[in-house]
């Protein structure tokens, strides 16, 4: 039987992983500067923290997500995003009682039973920051600004945040029910998704791809004229940070996000040239979450950028090249005594920090001189029987072919000098 990677999931090579690990490097060094510490939660976590927090009636909860029950009865999920687990995390570990704003990043995989498409996986991985304690919508922008510093220093271009508000609890119920009532009237038009939404969650009828649905929302009441005097300042507080910040960003009045947490602000960070893979970084404000889930009342703003769709992107801006492996030095060894002399060698010249190449499965010395010249290194180390009973070993310049035979002990100390 040939076995394959389970639908939706794949291995990740050489070139993904140092994608994967660049965008890493690059987020540490703004997430140290921004004062964003590290957190690792589980993968696996009770299934009860997404259905309440991330939502009962979404997508997620209703179809995506992979659970199980242990044989001791409890409900596990594969988490299916990272903001329930953190703010979990956040409560149980005390963090509530740090000074405030309490800022965590973090970055892993997660699980989605979706149809598998073009950057997006059933395992798939997210790069995150979360600010918990801070009701200023000078967070917001913060937050928005560490996922675009984040985007900027890979080099991507055309970045643009489309930015909205939700509202919160006291007027986004009355906005539901004009939504509601509106979108009665086109109820046959609708897709059979958002059929079942108009009485689950209106809202994500606005955030519908449908061709019919896309139709229908064009003449929808938008929620930016029906907010309290609340949010209404603090979106018009945050657009004024966006502005001077350097930040292009367009209103979007259709945007809502998937999840049911978020109140007043929502964002996504998209790239408006090329082919479109979705937004490579969303999120928002969700003031009410920690105490959904057992904590006391704390507000908090938070976003995450999915990796997969920024390496693909990043895959199609490099030019392909052929990948050439140099070293500075190569040792090459002949017979059993210089191989077993080589492997303390070898750790010898790890510990000094000096790159050494070898190919010590090999026994031909004209085959490992010859993968010397490929990887262009300066010197070759030649360890052969006899040498290796003497304890000495022969030192060649390749690019001359001059060479110089010294006592074993001074090997790493001669090429120190010679690379100088």
């Amino acid at each position: 039987m040939k076995y394959q990677t389970p639908t939706g999931m794949r291995d990740l090579l050489e070139d993904d992983l140092e994608l994967f690990d660049k965008i890493l490097k690059n987020a540490q060094k703004i997430a140290d500067f921004y004062r964003f510490k590290k957190i690792e939660t589980p993968i696996l976590e009770n299934s009860e923290i997404f259905e309440k927090g991330t939502g009962a009636f979404t997508d997620i909860v209703e179809k995506e997500m992979f659970s199980l029950t242990t044989k001791g009865g409890d409900r596990l999920t594969l988490r299916p995003e990272l903001t329930p687990p953190i703010v979990r995390a956040y409560i149980e570990n005390g963090m509530q009682a740090l000074p405030k704003p309490v800022n965590l990043w973090y970055a892993g995989p997660c699980f989605r039973h979706e149809r598998p498409q073009s950057g997006r996986f059933r395992q798939f991985y997210q790069l995150g920051f979360e600010t918990f304690g801070a009701v200023e919508p000078v967070i917001d922008a913060l937050i928005i600004l560490t996922c675009y510093a984040v985007l900027k220093s890979l080099g991507l271009k055309n970045l643009v945040v489309q930015v909205n508000s939700i509202g919160c609890s006291s007027c986004r119920p009355y906005f539901k029910k004009t939504l509601t009532s509106h979108l009665k009237k086109s109820l046959s038009s609708l897709c059979a998704n958002c059929k079942g939404r108009l009485k689950k969650n209106p809202l994500r009828i606005l955030d519908c791809k449908e061709e019919k649905c896309e139709r229908i929302k064009k003449s929808c009441p938008q929620i930016l004229d029906h907010l309290c005097k609340n949010c209404h300042d603090h979106f018009k507080a945050l657009l004024e940070f966006l502005e001077p910040a350097g930040i292009p960003f367009s209103l979007n009045p259709y945007l809502v996000r998937g999840l049911d947490y978020y109140t007043k602000t929502v964002f996504e960070i998209v790239q408006e040239s090329g082919k479109s893979q979705g937004s490579l970084a969303g999120g928002g404000r969700y003031d009410d979450l920690v105490k959904l889930l057992g904590g006391k009342p704390t507000p908090a703003c938070g976003a995450a950028i999915g990796l997969d769709r920024v390496v693909l992107l990043l895959k199609g801006s490099q030019e392909k090249k052929e990948k050439q492996e140099r070293a500075d030095v190569f040792l090459a060894q002949v017979g059993d005594l210089a191989k077993q002399k080589s492997l303390i060698l070898l750790e010898s010249f790890r510990q000094a920090g000096i790159d050494l190449a070898q190919t010590i499965s090999k026994d031909s010395l004209s085959s490992q001189l010859r993968t010397a010249s490929k990887l262009e290194a300066q010197f070759s180390l030649i360890f052969g029987h006899q040498e290796a009973l003497k304890d000495q070993i022969i030192v060649r310049e390749m690019s001359s072919g001059r060479q110089k035979t010294i006592a074993l002990a001074k090997a790493v100390q001669e090429i120190k000098k010679r690379l100088k």
